[in-house]
């Protein structure tokens, strides 16, 4: 699963990073072992048919379940059955049916069976039920904001704009609302399911489309087979007016359910897929598992995407147009990520919540290990470094990489099981070396595939593999808590010629013992040494003849720390000119740029690697003194008008309009019309810097239909000029914004568009729109968005009084 806080931009990546360190106020479950859940019946076999009562959004369902006892005898099986209603529970021989008692809760179905049951001695229950999950009431989470486990989205088309779809969302325990069963990950099942929909929608599910019938009614009975072994959560089914796009991998079918709109770039946005299929079975020495490969994407999707055995669903986000493609496909990472779950996490299944990082952490990791292959060394230390900041910034150093504490089991989806994880076996893989790293894979993979896994099994697979006993290294990180917080310091004598690496460990949690490699640089001839930080200070001595030009500790760039470096600028100089590494140079422009070296800063606009350039060119636009600097102009002209990557380019024409210099008008004028929005958004800004007037006529030419920074610099402009005749369609473009930092930032704005109209009821039903927002914002993270949004309409009802006053103090109750 890739999480909400990690795709919906800045605004819940920032609040759930810094809330990731907040601890509920009844802390009472770290007294509770959350273990492994017991097996007294193992699952066997689930087969389902059902169908969909569109509007009661109830599913209609019967199910045939074959289990038998884990090892002790048993008279008894307790499913997990959330909501339903149950009409009937019966032994099922032979064809016929036989009445079980049972009583039910609400919760749990607990059945008496026929007689006691011995290890391995399969029977199978027939339970006829009603799944009402529109009536279940139970709390989401920031990752997954909700729990209803079936979801009919515009099920009786009330919104003319948006889809009639059925989609479902097992993870973590909520498969259950939809079917009896037992809904735990160490519970393992093939599957048979059976959907009647209307005809003129397709379905997805498990495993093997293996029959369809028409039926007299207008509707399609649709089976689907799925004769491997999965855990209950990554059950699977999506209904809806889908496009398939097909493609393939080694005569497997590899497909891509989009709406009908998006047919035409499903390749754009998924076309990877096959080699992705292709790169990790290669690199983990184990061919794609099972026997076709889907994805589909579900509006209102409640995370970000889920993968669902050989099913993986993915939320709206992945949809874009070609023109947003133009900048670089932005989804591409979860398709990544969601992929290699197909073996980490679908073959081999956490076998609890807790060590749930043999899931996630390999997911993320695998993100940097398609950039790298795919992209390059440089793309996938950016990566790396990106999601590494990603946790350093979250708060979250109290907690385990293996938790078997925590309030919920939603909370493990989090900045330690996702960013920390990925970067702990980064690290790992740079200790071991790549072919001991999947070699290690392969063997915990063909250990324990088709089955459940833990972080144990995974270090011994490790030992066997290497024949070192890594305890140590599990036992800091995946058992321990936190990181190191470096402080570097570096002493040279020339007279002794000598010099000393002063490293001190300032973090409160545990003493971290890790190799490090320390690159010693004269010139362009660089030394490695390899040595052990193990204690709260360490002190590394080397000599030299002549003293080094740079000192370079942690010479790849790949432990996860925080650290304060006491380089100096002429250190920085020659890490910048010597030191190969996207993270060396990214420190050196960092440094630059903190130090106003703007002679120095400037060389980053001239990089290899797009990263870089649009790094320095943040980092310049910080600096008021860059934009009156006629060489640094110049060459910020030049990658404006030529740079190969979009978003580089965007940023150079954002730096020139910051200038409000109309030399460059023509550069804006030209670019407007540009095929990617990012490219055309910097330049409507451009011209609405230099011709303010002019600003609403241009926004309303080209925004109407845009996406992206065009969309957003457009709406922004509309919104500040706009009157009360542009309503309806500036409404439309705030309510159309999606969940992020971008939507946060207009909302005062917007409220101050709200704040010029004279229509009382126009003004409430944008007051609406704005709550509305609010209101998908987990509840946990308001203190961070409130300020922006109830700001916003504590503005608006002071400016306007009366009616919208009391509106907006109730809307805020």
């Amino acid at each position: 699963m890739k999480k909400n806080f990690l795709i919906l931009s800045l605004l819940i990546c920032t609040a759930a990073l810094a809330q990731d360190g907040n601890e509920p106020a009844d802390t009472s479950w770290k007294k509770i072992y959350r273990a492994e859940a017991t097996k007294i019946n193992d699952l066997v076999h689930t087969k389902l048919d059902v169908k969909f009562d569109y509007a009661k959004s109830y599913m209609y369902g019967k199910e045939w379940l074959t289990a038998h006892p884990h090892f002790y005898p048993t008279d008894s099986l307790t499913l997990d059955a959330k909501g339903m209603n149950i009409n009937q529970v019966a032994l099922f021989v032979n064809g016929k049916t036989t009445p079980l008692k049972y009583t039910y809760d609400s919760m749990f179905l607990r059945i008496t069976l026929n007689k006691t049951y011995k290890a391995n001695e399969n029977y199978t229950i027939y339970i006829d039920y009603v799944a009402k999950p529109d009536e279940w009431k139970e709390g989401g989470s920031a990752a997954i904001s909700g729990a209803k486990g079936l979801y009919f989205i515009n099920p009786r088309g009330e919104d003319k704009d948006k889809p009639t779809e059925i989609w479902t969302q097992g993870e973590t325990e909520h498969n259950s609302v939809w079917m009896p069963t037992l809904d735990k990950p160490n519970q393992k099942s093939t599957d048979e399911i059976s959907m009647t929909v209307p005809d003129k929608y397709v379905t997805l599910s498990n495993g093997l489309l293996t029959s369809q019938k028409k039926n007299a009614d207008g509707t399609r009975t649709d089976t689907w087979k799925m004769d491997l072994p999965q855990s209950v959560y990554l059950f699977f089914m999506g209904v809806g007016d889908y496009s398939i796009i097909k493609d393939s991998y080694k005569g497997k079918d590899v497909a891509y359910y989009v709406e009908k709109k998006y047919a035409p770039v499903a390749r754009g946005i998924f076309g990877n897929t096959p080699e992705m299929i292709k790169f990790y079975s290669q690199t983990l020495g184990i061919d794609y598992p099972w026997q076709k490969y889907d994805q589909i994407v579900g509006r209102d999707y409640v995370s970000g995407a889920m993968e669902n055995t050989t099913a993986t669903l993915h939320g709206e986000g992945a949809y874009q147009d070609a023109r947003q493609l133009k900048d670089g496909n932005d989804w591409e990472d979860v398709i990544a990520h969601e992929l290699f779950h197909q073996w980490f996490g679908d073959l081999v299944t956490c076998e609890s919540w807790a060590n749930i990082t043999v899931n996630e952490s390999f997911a993320d990791f695998s993100e940097t290990i398609w950039n790298e292959y795919k992209y390059g060394q440089d793309k996938g230390d950016e990566k790396n470094y990106d999601d590494m900041q990603t946790y350093l910034n979250s708060n979250s150093a109290d907690k385990q990489l293996v938790r078997f504490h925590y309030a919920d089991k939603e909370d493990v989806f989090d900045a330690v099981s996702y960013p920390k994880g990925g970067r702990v076996l980064n690290m790992l893989r740079h200790y071991l070396g790549n072919d001991a790293f999947y070699a290690s894979l392969n063997k915990y993979l063909n250990d324990n595939k088709f089955k459940n896994g833990e972080a144990q099994q995974l270090r011994l697979a490790f030992e066997s593999v290497t024949g070192q006993d890594l305890n140590w290294y599990w036992n800091e990180w995946y058992y321990g808590t936190g990181h190191p917080v470096l402080d570097i310091s570096y002493v040279y004598d020339d007279a002794a010629h000598k010099a000393s690496v002063i490293v001190q460990q300032k973090q409160t949690q545990q003493v971290f013992k890790m190799p490090v490699n320390i690159d010693i640089y004269n010139g362009a001839n660089k030394t490695r040494h390899q040595v052990w930080i193990q204690n709260a200070v360490d002190t590394f001595t080397f000599d030299y003849t002549t003293r080094p030009d740079l000192i370079n500790f942690d010479g790849d760039k790949i432990l996860l720390c925080e650290k304060t470096d006491h380089k100096t600028a002429d250190n920085y100089r020659a890490q910048w000119k010597y030191a190969p590494l996207f993270v060396d140079r990214l420190e050196a422009i960092n440094y630059f740029a903190d130090s106003k070296m703007l002679d120095e800063l400037a060389l980053g606009l001239n990089d290899k690697y797009y990263g870089i350039r649009s790094l320095t060119l943040d980092r310049l636009k910080q600096i008021p003194d860059a934009a009156k600097n006629a060489s640094i102009l110049q060459t910020v002209q030049r990658i404006a008008v030529s740079d190969e990557h979009n978003r580089t380019k965007q940023r150079a024409i954002s730096m020139l309009a910051s200038t409000k210099d109309p030399q460059y008008k023509s550069i804006y004028e030209k670019a407007i019309t540009d095929s990617s929005y990012s490219v055309a958004g910097a330049a409507l800004d451009g011209l609405s810097k230099l011709d303010s007037a002019n600003a609403y006529s241009l926004a309303k030419q080209y925004g109407t239909d845009a996406k992206g920074t065009l969309d957003q610099v457009a709406t922004r402009i509309i919104i500040s000029s706009g009157n009360e005749a542009d309503y309806d369609m500036i409404v439309n473009k705030y309510d159309a914004l999606p969940l992020s930092q971008t939507k946060l930032n207009i909302t005062p704005a917007f409220c101050t568009y709200l704040s010029k109209l004279n229509d009382t009821e126009k003004i409430k039903a944008g007051i609406d729109k704005v709550v509305a927002f609010r209101n998908g914002i987990p509840e946990q993270y308001r203190s961070f968005t409130d300020p922006a949004i109830k700001g916003g309409l504590q503005k608006l009802a002071a400016a306007k009084g009366g009616d919208v006053q009391a509106y907006v103090d109730n809307a805020l109750k």
